[in-house]
């Protein structure tokens, strides 16, 4: 063989290994692309679930096309190289397919982690929506409760206008009916039981005395100690709210007497739960 047969010879040695490098590096060059485009559509996704889905898509149709343009080269090249050069290049469509395998299996659990999440967070919304709503039940089934027990008391437990003038709140003329009261909760009651004679008696934050009382027409006489004054209030009836206003107070109180016996009175004192200096005095 001459020399010049044999410069020729390593030449188209050396161009089918130019060829084969420059496969080589496309197909990796294809790789890196697939990779660069998968990790930018798995941000994507933590953003929203449907943008995903269609970024998937479009990833499937792009790696689709490439996938195609690489067997096309491959099969291409194929038919230039050598036998030798076929392994090689079988080998690297091996590595492009198991790339995009593992790209699909990102997408995949990246998909499921994103609605794993969004279960989740459907589940905790509709356990405290229930939570909140049996509490709304709870809370409007004793409200009925307390209603009805009021309902049951009749027309002792009624609105009235006490010594004052101004229009009272419920009255209770027994335990039971003011132990409704104060499910209520409108205002604070506080019981007693007052004997003849005796020293002032402390009531809430007042001072009771009674003066006189007549078993016979259920009436009494109290005198009252308030703000360092002393109220005295005459021939009072059983279950008329007795009223007198302490300073602090836009309501007036309210006593009670629910029995009157001989030298003893017994009843209670409703007081406002919010204290509110008056406009003017009474």
């Amino acid at each position: 063989m001459s020399a010049n047969d044999s410069d020729k010879s390593q030449r188209s040695h050396t161009d089918v290994l130019w060829v084969l490098f420059i496969g080589l590096a496309l197909a990796l060059a294809g790789n890196i692309y697939q990779f660069s485009k998968s990790a930018r559509l798995s941000k994507e996704m933590a953003a929203n679930e449907r943008s995903t889905q269609l970024e998937i898509r479009k990833l499937a149709d792009t790696a689709g096309t490439a996938l195609q343009l690489d067997q096309q080269r491959f099969d291409e090249l194929k038919d230039q190289l050598s036998t030798s050069a076929a392994a090689t290049l079988r080998q690297a469509r091996s590595d492009v397919k198991r790339s995009s395998s593992q790209l699909a299996q990102s997408l995949s659990q990246a998909h499921q982690d994103v609605v794993s999440q969004l279960s989740d967070l459907k589940q905790e919304t509709a356990a405290k929506i229930d939570d909140t709503s049996s509490k709304l039940n709870d809370t409007s089934a004793k409200l009925n409760e307390v209603s009805g027990d009021l309902d049951k008391t009749g027309s002792d437990v009624r609105q009235v206008v006490g010594d004052l003038g101004v229009v009272s709140g419920r009255v209770a003329t027994n335990a039971k009916e003011l132990a409704t009261l104060r499910e209520l909760g409108e205002r604070n009651f506080i019981e007693f039981d007052l004997s003849k004679p005796n020293q002032p008696q402390k009531v809430g934050d007042i001072r009771l005395v009674l003066k006189k009382s007549d078993p016979k027409h259920n009436r009494y006489t109290l005198q009252v100690l308030a703000d360092d004054k002393t109220v005295e209030k005459r021939d009072k009836t059983i279950n008329e709210p007795v009223q007198l206003y302490v300073s602090g107070n836009q309501q007036p109180y309210e006593i009670v007497v629910n029995e009157v016996k001989k030298n003893e009175v017994v009843g209670y004192l409703a007081t406002p739960k919010v204290k509110a200096q008056r406009g003017q005095s009474s």
